[in-house]
């Protein structure tokens, strides 16, 4: 008596097998963005540039528009009028301002941008004796606030005669520590060892090397120190207010005498000097907004 066995249909004919469902993985629920995200980037976005467009509205306007209530939120057809009264103040030297002002914060950043990738990439790459220390040292000094060394700078200043000239706001603070242990940090894992070491058995020089390949591999870093110290070195106030008077004043210490007048405030006047300071700034951020953005980003996705 035979038995049959019973075997399976063949694979093929069970049908097509289903295939599992992607699970969704954890990275890409944290790039999705929420309506609560879009909220709160929008808050933050309104309360940045409110500042600067109440600025340009009362610019435009009378005094009556600082005290209204309530406020106006459209500008008025006054702007260039109230302009014309602050750079033809005589008191303020507002044009005179804003030239000392853009040819200080010009130095200060080219001169900042300069020496901080240079002791930025030999703190990084470079191997010699006491550089830990070096850097330890520089890292001290961006722990001691400006305030505290405006005496011996001013006497300093006062030995030297640079009292109301430009030299005194823009020697001291031609190399800044911040930049050189930003640019120290960046470069470390931006440029890589392989290179410099290829760049000096093609038999390029330290120079070489620094300026063909150290210097291009830093430009995101290097836009965004630039950025940063612009805006820093022209919105500074304390150490101008020190050493300058009014006869060379930056654009700060113009907005000072603006706001300082004898009987009462013209607060017009204030906020159009402070929108037309405002405006090479963002000229410089539209210049170079694109590329510093687009540095990041390349950064961001080498390999």
């Amino acid at each position: 008596m035979s038995t049959m066995t019973r075997t399976a249909p063949p694979r093929a004919a069970q049908g097509p097998a289903k295939k599992p469902r992607r699970a969704r993985s954890a990275s890409a629920a944290l790039w999705e963005a929420s309506p609560l995200t879009y909220l709160g980037l929008i808050i933050a976005i309104v309360l940045s540039i409110f500042p600067i467009v109440w600025s340009f509205i009362v610019a435009s306007r009378d005094n009556s528009a600082v005290t209204a209530i309530p406020p106006p939120l459209t500008p008025g057809p006054n702007f260039f009028a109230n302009a014309r009264r602050v750079l033809e103040n005589t008191d303020a030297n507002f044009v005179y301002g804003l030239v000392n002002s853009a040819i200080v914060a010009g130095c200060v950043t080219l001169s900042v941008v300069f020496f901080s990738t240079l002791a930025g990439f030999a703190f990084a790459k470079l191997k010699f004796r006491g550089r830990h220390a070096l850097l330890l040292v520089i890292i001290l000094t961006m722990m001691i606030p400006t305030q505290v060394n405006i005496i011996p700078l001013y006497l300093l200043m006062v030995k030297l005669g640079w009292t109301n000239t430009l030299p005194a706001v823009i020697v001291p603070f031609l190399v800044k520590g911040f930049g050189v242990f930003m640019i120290r940090q960046y470069a470390e894992s931006a440029v890589s060892d392989e290179l410099i070491e290829a760049a000096r058995m093609d038999g390029a020089s330290t120079w070489r090397t620094y300026w063909s390949i150290v210097l291009p591999a830093l430009r995101p870093a290097a836009a965004v120190l630039g950025l940063l110290t612009f805006m820093e070195t022209w919105n500074d106030f304390l150490w101008p207010y020190v050493v300058l008077n009014g006869d060379t004043p930056t654009v700060q210490v113009s907005l000072n005498i603006l706001a300082t007048g004898y009987y009462k405030t013209d607060y017009v006047q204030v906020f159009t000097g402070t929108a037309l300071a405002i405006v090479p700034l963002l000229i410089v951020f539209i210049a170079f907004g694109r590329q510093i953005i687009g540095g990041i980003m390349e950064g961001s996705v080498k390999a």
